[in-house]
């Protein structure tokens, strides 16, 4: 489940020119902003799984205690259904971050504008994809 040596870019419908860092709206915390803090507070700190996991148990406010003593079973009853990877991802879809999974894959995000992202891009020995569109039908001008 984990991909390695790979970067997913922003989808070709992503309104954003400039990476913008999700807020959370009302009491609970979005997918989006859980995933933003954990990813740019810890690069290259999560694999695919563990950031659906961690992003799981902090969307959810699983308490720490419950976490701590039942943490295989949650993490069984969580991967029961196969997960989406980061080309699924509102970063990717919708807020202008590109993903990049190392050779452990490790992944960090990466601003559109940024040096980096470009340097992704143009990368030819590196695997790309593009992130999934936000919306069916829509061609990329």
């Amino acid at each position: 489940m984990n991909p390695c040596n790979q970067f997913i870019q922003i989808a070709p419908d992503c309104a954003t020119r400039t990476a913008i860092v999700p807020q959370d709206r009302g009491q609970r915390r979005s997918i989006a902003s859980i995933e933003y803090q954990l990813l740019s507070s810890k690069p290259y700190g999560y694999t695919l799984e563990e950031l659906k996991f961690a992003t799981h148990v902090q969307h959810k406010q699983i308490p720490p205690a419950v976490l701590q003593a039942q943490r295989q079973q949650l993490w069984e009853a969580y991967f029961v259904k196969p997960c989406a990877c980061m080309r699924a991802s509102p970063l990717t879809k919708k807020y202008g971050w590109g993903a990049h999974y190392d050779q452990h894959g490790r992944i960090a995000i990466y601003a559109v504008e940024s040096e980096a992202y470009r340097g992704f891009v143009q990368d030819k020995k590196m695997k790309k994809y593009s992130a999934l569109r936000s919306r069916r039908g829509t061609q990329e001008t």
